[in-house]
């Protein structure tokens, strides 16, 4: 080996000698393991919380839709109903996902302002269920309409369906543009609130 190279070699040997493990490493090894096992079990109860949901809501429409010779007559107000429960699902199941993958994100933004980063995320949150009952206020409906042509049957029809359908299309685009909107606009504001911290004066 070059002089260099022994001296390097001789460096890395020397302090690596010093170097003493940290006493709480294998502590820390089991804790990681043990939260990836409750994460594992998490997603488990989330997935089978899921099929169960959908059985029971899918024998409560089979159970409750009127039958005769020619099939299934299900009143016009079953899928509006069933449409509502489904943008609920998706608001509670959406916001903490989104939340659990931005806090990293958020933290690495606004890593010299960590108290406005987590007040940036609570707010995101309130603007996000906002968002999703507004939404649902504005797009429920109590009566039939003209456009579904169910307004003497009273039954659903395949309009009615092709309008639930945009009801569940919209709020995901919506949700999605404003998302993105939000992971393009974050690293700007945290640049912003880190110069606003160095300026000259500012403690």
């Amino acid at each position: 080996m070059s002089t260099l190279e022994e001296r390097l070699h001789e460096a890395l040997v020397s302090e690596g000698t010093r170097a003493e493990p940290s006493p709480d490493l294998f502590a820390r090894v089991v804790a990681s393991i043990d939260d990836d096992r409750a994460r594992r079990r998490r997603l488990a109860r989330v997935g089978a919380l899921w099929l169960v949901g959908t059985a029971a809501v899918t024998a409560a429409v089979l159970t409750f839709t009127p039958r005769d010779g020619k099939g299934l007559h299900m009143p016009w107000w079953i899928l509006e109903v069933g449409t509502n429960l489904a943008l609920l699902a998706i608001a509670l199941w959406l916001g903490p996902f989104i939340k659990r993958f931005g806090r990293a994100y958020a933290a690495d933004v606004f890593h010299d302002n960590p108290l406005t980063g987590k007040s940036y995320i609570v707010l995101t949150d309130i603007v996000y269920y906002l968002i999703f009952a507004a939404y649902i206020l504005f797009s429920v409906h109590v009566a039939p309409q003209k456009e579904w042509q169910n307004s003497i049957s009273g039954k659903v029809t395949a309009e009615q369906v092709t309008f639930e359908l945009g009801r569940l299309g919209g709020i995901l685009l919506i949700i999605g543009i404003l998302h993105g909107l939000n992971i393009v606009l974050m690293p700007l504001l945290g640049r912003i609130f880190s110069l606003n911290r160095r300026l000259p004066g500012r403690p």
